[in-house]
């Protein structure tokens, strides 16, 4: 089908589906569909490289697609009073700790990801657990009334201790871990397969929270050595970058996890690092940096954000749940 742009009257090409782009046939486009790529403004967005690798045509051929796909979409500037309305739409789930809600500028942020690094026993899967229970409540009560995609990548999984904290805040337990769809990854390409599988489940399960517990576990023992490290960054950045993706397209929050290293450079001060480099740091909207202190007691620093300042604030983890 052919339009006509009357301005400069040039022939346009109308593209209504993927198989009308060219290069694209009927095998490729299903194959791009199950990719979650089935809009022209998200292929309109891709590299030559991805869409080839995920369609089976050659770069070439992908990127006469991909230019086909922007004639047919609007991308350019928008006013920051537009932003601003998109904006509106965001939600925050509430952790149960007013202090560490107020650090986090109201809540675990949607269409942001949210990463707590720390070493072992300071809370963060804890965290986890925390907004598997409170983002199924309603929005008056700090939840966001929707379903978790938990990806387990350190066997970490409790759904008992799920359980003990959804009673905590007077919740049916059974319901809650209903509403809880969790896969446990097996390696750094299982983890990367699974997210970028999701896709239905989101919309099919109203989910509003991807969990990764932990994002680096794998990739930091499939990737040994300085030789693998390029390859190691290049597919967790391209893994974040997915994550980010769900959560601008369906308006989610992404908790991830990290691990840490100690810095043997360090001197002086806390040595702590986390895992990941400046890909993570880079693609992380909210930094918090956990640490354990006296008994139950956890100490979160506010390292990284956007939008607002450096701070730190106490927390419990208690039986019932994070508290203040």
């Amino acid at each position: 089908m052919i339009m006509t742009d009357d301005k400069n009257d040039k022939k346009k090409k109308f593209y209504k589906d993927l198989e009308d782009l060219p290069g694209i046939g009927e095998v490729s486009a299903e194959k791009i569909r199950v990719a979650g790529y089935s809009e022209f403004s998200k292929l309109a967005t891709m590299s030559p490289q991805d869409l080839s690798e995920i369609s089976g045509i050659g770069v070439e051929a992908s990127r006469k697609a991909i230019e086909a796909a922007k004639s047919m979409v609007e991308i350019g500037f928008e006013s920051g009073d537009m932003v601003l309305e998109r904006r509106k739409v965001i939600g925050r789930i509430a952790t149960s700790s007013k202090a560490l809600d107020e650090l986090l500028g109201g809540g675990v942020e949607t269409q942001a990801i949210t990463e707590a690094y720390a070493r072992f026993s300071s809370g963060k899967s804890q965290l986890g657990f925390q907004l598997c229970v409170n983002v199924q409540k309603p929005q008056e009560q700090g939840g966001l009334g929707k379903g978790v995609i938990f990806v387990d990548t350190e066997h970490t999984f409790r759904p008992d201790r799920i359980a003990q904290l959804a009673e905590g805040q007077g919740m049916d337990a059974t319901e809650v871990l209903k509403n809880i769809y969790v896969a446990r990854a097996e390696n750094s390409d299982h983890q990367i397969i699974l997210i970028e599988k999701c896709e239905d489940l989101i919309k099919e399960k109203n989910i509003g929270l991807i969990v990764v517990d932990s994002l680096t576990s794998h990739f930091r023992s499939d990737y040994l050595g300085r030789g693998a490290l390029g390859e190691r960054q290049q597919k967790l950045n391209k893994h974040v970058h997915t994550l980010q993706r769900l959560a601008d397209n369906y308006n989610i929050a992404i908790y991830l996890t990290n691990q840490v290293m100690d810095d043997p450079g360090m001197l002086f001060g806390d040595p702590t690092k986390p895992i990941g480099g400046n890909i993570v740091a880079h693609s992380s909207t909210y930094r918090v940096y956990l640490r354990k202190s006296k008994d139950d007691k956890r100490i979160a620093r506010l390292v990284d954000s956007p939008n607002l300042p450096e701070g730190e604030c106490v927390f419990r983890v208690k039986k019932e749940g994070i508290c203040d």
